[in-house]
């Protein structure tokens, strides 16, 4: 397959994805099979994300894991710093490094808390976080909640009266 036919594939399948159809995840799957072995690298990369994301999301984290950790060590390999970060952020949304909870943990933030928690610091609304961060504005609800509640806070402010206390 050419090089412009291979990326009009590894397009098809991101665009089919937005609506998380079936036939989306099988277009993207089909991209990975046709990508894998090309010069395509990045494609091929892009295409493990969306799988990846879309695996986690059904709650089948094993399986998102494998092609979340495709996905970040080849976009560190091409130096492409934000798609690394998203993988990063899908592998530990995943549960990819996961620490048990002790008596000191218990307050410490989860890396998508954090993540959360450092927009809501620099301003940013619910619906901005979950598009920064590629999540739904209830899974930005969801951590808010978990972390006013391990923090023993209400509010946005307080959270990050909190948090800049504890950052010194």
């Amino acid at each position: 397959m050419s090089h412009a036919g291979l990326q009009a594939v590894g397009r098809n399948a991101f665009h089919t994805l937005r609506g998380e159809d079936a036939r989306g995840v099988q277009v993207l799957g089909e991209a990975i099979d046709r990508l894998t072995g090309c010069d395509e690298v990045a494609e091929l990369a892009r295409a493990h994300l969306l799988y990846g994301e879309w695996l986690r999301r059904q709650r089948r984290r094993a399986d998102a894991r494998k092609h979340l950790r495709t996905a970040h060590q080849t976009f560190q390999r091409l130096g492409a710093d934000g798609f690394a970060q998203r993988a990063r952020a899908e592998l530990a949304a995943s549960g990819e490094k996961a620490r048990k909870r002790t008596t000191d943990s218990t307050g410490a933030l989860t890396v998508r808390e954090a993540q959360i928690a450092e927009l809501v610091d620099s301003g940013a609304k619910n619906a901005e976080i979950a598009a920064q961060l590629f999540i739904s504005n209830s899974t930005v609800e969801y951590h808010l909640r978990h972390m006013f509640q391990k923090l023993g806070v209400s509010s946005r402010t307080q959270l990050v009266a909190v948090l800049r206390r504890r950052d010194g």
